[in-house]
């Protein structure tokens, strides 16, 4: 999985953010939406936490800038 610099930094401080977790949801997501700066944010639900994880890449469609879990989706 590629990722940038920010997204190296910010997992340090989301110690329960898993690596397989992002990918699970890039390759299953359950909506997509591209932002107005051309990154893309997938959703997925994360079953051993029972919330959805947002994972938002860059405009190049596969390089993970930032996941976090959003508190606000209603799948």
């Amino acid at each position: 999985m590629k990722t940038t610099a920010y997204f190296e930094r910010r997992m340090s401080d989301r110690p329960d953010i898993r690596r397989e977790w992002c990918e699970r949801v890039l390759r299953n997501y359950v909506k997509r939406q591209r932002q107005k700066d051309g990154r893309i944010r997938y959703w997925g639900y994360i079953t051993e936490r029972n919330q959805y994880l947002r994972v938002v890449v860059l405009d190049d469609g596969e390089t993970v800038h930032n996941a976090f879990f959003d508190r606000d989706f209603e799948g």
